[in-house]
């Protein structure tokens, strides 16, 4: 009796070790918001927000297990961070990619996005364009809950870096229709964009030309043949 006593006293704690080093899956996801984040206001009277992504067989499969579709996430994120002043033009904020794919035992996620801009009477003028390419290793023990787990981080991440890579190249391609943020500060610089717990960051939105504004001046065309 004793020596029964004594091994289950032994193999309890063993088992409940074993179970505190995996803990279970969340079941239930955060939505993704960047609402937080400074807008980027753009010289132009509205924006179009269009999805061109199609995925393949394999990549929807992946997609669909997702607890926040990189698509969805995508326009989201430009709902909340494009902002138009209502200057003459247009811009158009596309999808080209937003996909999750399983290559062997890893997770691969892409997001491709360009934004077009217009003058009034239509010709395309500039265009800002972002990649983010990220990956992760697949979970060994592939429950609905640790794969849904899974992607949920990768997308995370990947707009982590989405969020600065395309206020970046907006900034880098498109300085002239840039616009002074709502929230911007004195001299009309906007602030950086932070986030300590997510780790976002990126330089601040230049601060446009006031005399073009102010005359009514368009901004200056890409050079010929940039323009796709």
């Amino acid at each position: 009796m004793r020596r029964r006593v004594f091994a289950g006293m032994v193999i309890l704690p063993l088992a409940l070790s074993a179970c505190a080093s995996e803990p279970p899956p969340p079941t239930t996801f955060a939505r993704l918001d960047y609402a937080y984040l400074p807008p980027i206001t753009l010289k132009v009277a509205s924006i179009q927000i269009r999805n061109d992504y199609q995925p393949g067989p394999d990549a929807a499969q992946v997609i669909e297990q997702a607890p926040e579709t990189p698509a969805r996430v995508l326009e989201r994120m430009a709902r909340e961070r494009l902002v138009a002043n209502g200057s003459p033009g247009s811009a158009v904020f596309v999808i080209r990619q937003a996909s999750l794919r399983q290559v062997g035992d890893t997770l691969v996620g892409t997001m491709t996005v360009d934004l077009n801009v217009r003058t009034s009477n239509g010709q395309r003028v500039g265009y800002a364009e972002a990649t983010i390419s990220h990956s992760v290793t697949a979970p060994a023990n592939e429950t609905p809950d640790r794969m849904r787990a899974a992607l949920y981080g990768l997308t995370k991440s990947m707009m982590n870096s989405m969020n600065v890579e395309l206020q970046y190249q907006i900034q880098r391609t498109l300085p002239d229709w840039l616009a002074f943020a709502p929230n911007s500060g004195a001299g009309g610089a906007v602030a950086q964009p932070y986030s300590a717990d997510q780790g976002i960051q990126a330089k601040p939105l230049p601060v446009p030309d006031a005399g073009a504004a102010d005359t009514g001046a368009q901004p200056t065309s890409l050079p010929t043949g940039a323009a796709r």
